[in-house]
């Protein structure tokens, strides 16, 4: 029986075979490889993929859908919400024995949830050994963009903190079923190897606060933040938060917490 794409759950449905080999050979899947999808869907990446490595993780919501991925033999099919998957634990059963158990996640990201779900992933990124997703061209563009650009922001940040990204491909939404009304893109993320010691959740409520104001210079939202708190370092608020990179947010957050 026909699948009818559900509004709810964002579906849209990859189906050009050209796109779908792009994506397979930007991901470069190899046997034995241990990887998860999020939201198979109807499989169009998901077979290509499996062919490769032997055996897939899946991760999806519709119970119509993971009842049909169930069939085949290939596929471990997580029947659940992303955001309420815990990736630490699937890398420790995933891989088992010593050694670090990384993962490598991909996916078609529901546009509706994909940045919960990009900073769900932040909370497991130490076992995590790249991730390439499609999302929003939009979305992609903020999460790859440069300081002191209109579409450098907050996702920007906390994601260059911890991720090397590349914008690996565009799809236009006439490769979907149903196209939806916007065009998408496949973005890499790789972990940074070393990447600066900060608690997250000092970075995210000073790039919060930073950015709740674009317009203003940060003397009028983050200074005055920073005032209530009696930091005393040196930090220019005579700036907007669009022209602040990633590495000085990281040493500020630093400063707070120490």
């Amino acid at each position: 029986m026909k699948h009818i794409p559900r509004k709810r759950f964002g579906q849209h449905f990859l189906a050009d075979a050209a796109i779908i080999d792009a994506i397979v050979r930007e991901i470069a899947p190899g046997p034995g490889q241990a990887m998860v999808e999020i939201g198979p869907g109807l499989a169009a990446l998901t077979q290509p993929l499996v062919e490769r490595l032997g055996r897939l993780t899946v991760i999806e919501l519709d119970r119509d859908l993971a009842a049909r991925l169930r069939t085949h033999g290939q596929l471990a099919v997580i029947e659940a919400d992303v955001l309420k998957v815990d990736f630490t634990q699937l890398a420790a059963q995933s891989l088992p024995g010593p050694g670090p158990n990384k993962l490598r996640v991909v996916g078609n990201l529901p546009y509706n949830i994909s940045s919960p779900i990009l900073f769900h992933l932040l909370d497991h990124v130490g076992v995590i050994e790249d991730q390439h997703f499609m999302l929003q061209k939009e979305v992609v563009d903020r999460m790859v963009a440069a300081p002191s650009t209109a579409d450098y922001g907050r996702l920007s940040v906390m994601l260059q903190w911890r991720y090397a990204m590349e914008n690996v491909l565009f799809v236009p939404p006439d490769s979907f079923d149903p196209p939806p009304r916007v065009d998408s893109a496949v973005v890499r993320m790789v972990p940074r190897a070393q990447p600066a010691m900060v608690e997250v959740g000092h970075l995210s409520e000073i790039v919060q606060v930073a950015f709740s104001q674009r317009r203003k210079l940060l003397r009028h939202t983050l200074g005055r933040w920073l005032e209530q708190r009696g930091h005393a370092g040196a930090f220019d608020v005579q700036r907007r938060a669009e022209e602040v990179p990633v590495r000085e947010f990281v040493a500020l957050a630093q400063s707070v917490q120490a």
